[in-house]
């Protein structure tokens, strides 16, 4: 599932180090810091994630994987912490710019 979420992530501006940045500064800091860093991830909410990310963003997302906005926060919530950690294996974020991954 995290190699899904990075694919959909990648196509919207999640998928890079301004989604990134976007995420912190929606208030999700210490959980985004703890996805790139070696340590335990923390866990985000669906209701952190709403907050933090667009209504255009969540409607891209749910049209991506084809369910409500609510299930796609759900979905989000269980799993992008596995999906950033993945990408950024060194602690830090990666230069790829293949379609089909995410360039955290």
């Amino acid at each position: 599932m995290p190699a899904l979420i990075n694919a959909a992530l990648a196509k919207t501006n999640l998928g890079n180090l301004s989604g990134l940045n976007q995420l912190q500064q929606g208030g999700l800091g210490p959980q985004v810091q703890s996805w790139l860093g070696n340590g335990a991830n923390m866990s985000v909410t669906p209701e952190q994630l709403r907050a933090a990310l667009s209504n255009d963003q969540v409607r891209q997302l749910a049209a991506h994987f084809g369910i409500p906005i609510d299930q796609v926060l759900n979905l989000l919530a269980e799993h992008v912490s596995t999906a950033v950690d993945q990408a950024s294996p060194n602690g830090g974020c990666s230069r790829r710019r293949n379609k089909n991954s995410a360039s955290f």
